[in-house]
């Protein structure tokens, strides 16, 4: 397994995968992985020739007063998970090399990024964006993998994808949970374990949406408002957003008649969570 920091390297070791007729499959990460990040590699280790990972803590996603300085972070661990799942390189650029002196070019995606987690953190979808545009240019992967936990983040990508022209597919794989039903994020190292336990709720409201929909409720608010009383009642929950939106616009919605995706976001102190299911009809 190669490890790479500098974006001319791995452009040229890329560009020699692609002409010598190898797929590549690439898996970009913040690091500090954890088995959802290794269930993406597996599968890309799979259908691929080649496994490209990427380890970047991406500063221009983040706001003011977030947690970029304290993002959990471990590359040894890392680079030791990657090559058990027979990672082939990672790419670990630091962020001089990535935003040189004078850097002042961005990627914006619109519409998709003014609802959800875009509301409440602006500009993070153009950081997303704009690293993604960089790492799809430099590595040119035939198929880049992403987790259902960042619902929003993979709609969003697909549209920068087909929108742009990028000659790849986008393959987004379920969300990959504890055995008690929390997603596993890197952020869950952060919680004390009193937070640990409360942010459990999570997951339970979001069962709870789907289990009225089987039931027969189709009013979206009254879901919602059902998912915020039992967030709430969990002292140390601080609610961001809950909503029930149509998977493809993100758009809240009125009325479930098909797909619905129920996504909600919630602090736990200082740590922000996010998590979401795709509820069909019965």
């Amino acid at each position: 397994m190669q490890t790479i920091l500098e974006p001319s390297a791995v452009q040229r070791l890329c560009e020699s995968f692609r002409s010598g007729g190898k797929t590549i499959g690439f898996v970009p990460t913040m690091g500090f992985l954890h088995e959802g990040h290794l269930s993406l590699m597996r599968t890309a280790r799979a259908e691929s020739a080649v496994l490209v990972v990427s380890i970047f803590v991406n500063p221009t996603q983040f706001g003011q007063g977030e947690d970029f300085d304290s993002y959990p972070r471990d590359l040894r661990g890392d680079l030791i998970q990657i090559e058990r799942v027979g990672g082939d390189l990672v790419f670990t650029p630091s962020v001089g090399v990535m935003y040189p002196e004078g850097f002042c070019s961005f990627v914006e995606v619109t519409e998709l990024t003014d609802v959800l987690c875009g509301a409440s953190r602006p500009g993070h979808f153009r950081g997303v964006a704009t690293v993604v545009t960089k790492l799809f240019n430099l590595i040119r992967p035939h198929r880049a993998y992403f987790g259902q936990k960042d619902y929003q983040q993979s709609v969003v990508i697909r549209r920068l994808v087909a929108d742009l022209n990028f000659d790849l597919k986008v393959v987004v794989l379920p969300t990959i949970r504890e055995p008690d039903g929390l997603a596993m994020s890197s952020r869950n190292a952060r919680l004390t374990p009193e937070q640990r336990r409360a942010a459990l709720v999570l997951y339970r409201s979001l069962r709870h949406s789907e289990e009225r929909v089987r039931e027969g409720e189709r009013n979206a608010k009254a879901i919602c408002d059902e998912m915020r009383g039992m967030i709430e009642a969990e002292p140390l929950a601080r609610i961001d957003y809950v909503a029930l939106c149509d998977p493809e616009t993100l758009k809240p919605i009125d009325w479930i008649e098909g797909c619905t995706l129920a996504a909600l976001a919630v602090r736990f102190g200082s740590t922000r969570l996010i998590d979401n299911i795709l509820i069909s009809l019965p």
